[in-house]
């Protein structure tokens, strides 16, 4: 299992590339956390990828397998999925979904 989280960390790192500088890493929610500027973007815990999607999009997001409300406690967190391995079991599927969690952060940040 630490294997699998491992190699989605590498996975995410690479997608976050072109962000460069502006990305860091911090451990939360159980897992890894990356966050553009400070904001967090894009994690991982328990083999499954947390992300960060604008209001915007969420109707559409949530119709799509492999994703799921991000609820630890039972209630949703706002702006926040889940997205299970066959969600980003491509490298396209998970730069998808790190550019949908630098939008985000973006629209809070630069306005």
């Amino acid at each position: 299992m630490q294997e699998k989280t491992e190699e989605l960390l590498r996975r995410i790192r690479v997608a976050l590339k072109p962000w460069g500088n502006h990305i860091t890493e911090k451990r939360m929610f159980g897992g890894y956390c990356f966050l553009y500027k400070g904001k967090m973007c894009v994690g991982e815990t328990k083999q499954r990828l947390m992300v960060r999607v604008l209001n915007d999009h969420m109707d559409i997001v949530m119709k799509e397998a492999h994703v799921g409300p991000m609820a630890f406690t039972g209630k949703p967190m706002k702006e926040f999925v889940f997205v299970s391995e066959e969600g980003y079991n491509t490298e396209e599927k998970l730069q998808r979904w790190v550019e949908y969690g630098i939008e985000h952060v973006k629209s809070k940040t630069e306005g």
